[in-house]
């Protein structure tokens, strides 16, 4: 099972946390996110979410603002980054929002690292 933007498929959970001087200060956010869609049974033995677990969670247009806002700034690590960015950037288009790369300061690919 391969996930991709390209075959349609959604954000379903976010969670970001802050780290100031090595420090994880207690800021976080976190969203489980209903993907207006269903949920290939390859995904779903990947994160083990269903569908009616995520159908009263927020669609990504309802907390875009507030992940834009929680990463503006900030260096952000990520791991597999062009994964993961390929995704958030998906979804800001759909509601209007520049790139992800543009709300952080950089982004750091753990992955790589």
């Amino acid at each position: 099972m391969r996930l991709s933007v390209e075959e349609g498929h959604r954000i379903i959970e976010i969670g970001c946390l802050e780290v100031v001087n090595r420090r994880i200060t207690g800021r976080n956010l976190h969203h489980y996110l209903n993907p207006e869609r269903a949920i290939d049974e390859g995904a779903r033995a990947v994160h083990g979410l269903s569908e009616e677990f995520l159908r009263d969670k927020p669609k990504f247009k309802e907390v875009a603002a507030q992940i834009v806002d929680f990463v503006a700034g900030a260096q952000v690590l990520i791991h597999n980054a062009s994964f993961d960015e390929g995704f958030l950037d998906a979804e800001l288009q759909r509601v209007g929002i520049p790139p992800f790369r543009e709300h952080c300061e950089d982004i750091v690919d753990t992955l790589a690292m």
